[in-house]
C-alpha cells in the first residue's frame, strides 16, 4: 500500500462532473507527476486530496486512513501540505512571519523542518527575511510558499503548476529544489501542463484528461512516447 492512495473518486463543481473515477497511487519518498491541458482536472484532484473539493464518491487513503470526508485542515495536519498556484502568501507579513506563522511539531521519527533548515534549502528567503512577501518576485514567492509549507513538517507535498509564469533559471532551481526535498524523504506530487524537466525528476507519471486518467506508467516511458504526448498533451 502507498503512502497515498486515491480509488476511483467522482467529483463535482455542483452539478459539473469533473473527475471521473481518478484512481493513483504514491509511494512514500517519490516524486510522481500529474500532466495534462488546461482544464483536465488537475487542481481538482489536488483538491480532492485535501478535502477543499471533496469526491461525491471514491476513496482518498492516507498511511492506510480514509481521509475522504476529513476537513481540509485536519488533513493538512495530518501531514499533507498543499502548494496551491496562486500562492496565497501573506503579502503584508515579512518572510520571516510567513514562515513562524505555518510551523508546526514535526511527526515521530521524522527530519524537522526548521526555520534554519528551510532557509539552507532557500538561501533568499534569509537574505528577504526582513521583507514583506509582496514585495518578493514571483520565483521568490514560490520559493517562500514551498518553505511556508516545509514548516508545517508534512510528510507529502501537493505542488500545483510551480513552474507557472517563472524564467527557465528559476524553473531550474526550484526542479533542483524539490528533488532535495525527495532526497529528505519527501512523497511529491506535482502538476504541470507539460515540463519535461519535472517528467525527469519524477519517478512516475499520470496524464489525465477531461477527468479520466488516460496514462499511467514510467516518467521515462512517457519521455520517450511522442505519441501519447502528442495527443493528451499537445507537445
Amino acid at each position: 500500500m502507498g503512502i497515498l492512495e486515491v480509488e476511483g473518486i467522482h467529483t463535482f463543481y455542483g452539478l459539473s462532473h469533473i473527475l471521473f473515477g481518478i484512481s493513483l497511487q504514491l509511494e512514500a519518498g517519490e516524486t510522481v507527476c500529474l500532466l495534462g491541458r488546461n482544464g483536465a482536472g488537475k487542481t481538482t484532484t489536488l483538491r480532492s486530496i485535501m478535502g477543499l473539493t471533496p469526491a461525491r464518491s471514491g476513496k482518498v487513503i492516507f498511511q492506510g486512513q480514509d481521509i475522504t470526508k476529513t476537513p481540509a485542515y485536519l488533513i493538512a495536519q495530518r501531514g499533507i501540505g498543499f502548494i496551491p498556484e496562486d500562492r496565497r502568501i501573506f503579502g503584508n507579513l515579512t518572510v520571516r512571519a510567513n514562515l513562524d506563522v505555518a510551523a508546526k511539531p514535526s511527526g515521530s521519527g521524522l527530519v524537522k523542518w526548521t526555520l534554519d533548515r528551510v532557509y539552507a534549502l532557500f538561501p533568499i528567503l534569509k537574505e528577504r527575511e526582513l521583507q514583506h512577501g509582496g514585495s518578493l518576485s514571483g520565483g521568490e514567492q514560490q520559493m517562500l510558499t514551498i518553505a511556508r509549507s516545509l514548516m508545517g513538517n508534512p510528510q507529502v507535498l501537493l505542488i500545483d503548476e510551480p513552474m507557472e509564469g517563472l524564467s527557465p533559471l528559476i524553473v531550474q532551481m526550484l526542479g533542483e529544489q524539490i528533488i532535495r526535498l525527495q532526497k529528505e524523504g519527501l512523497t511529491n506530487m506535482v502538476v504541470e501542463q507539460y515540463s519535461d524537466f519535472i517528467v525527469g525528476i519524477s519517478s512516475r507519471a499520470y496524464i489525465l484528461e477531461k477527468g479520466i486518467i488516460r496514462y499511467s506508467g514510467t516518467a521515462q516511458s512517457l519521455k520517450e512516447d511522442e505519441d501519447t504526448k502528442r495527443k493528451y498533451l499537445g507537445v
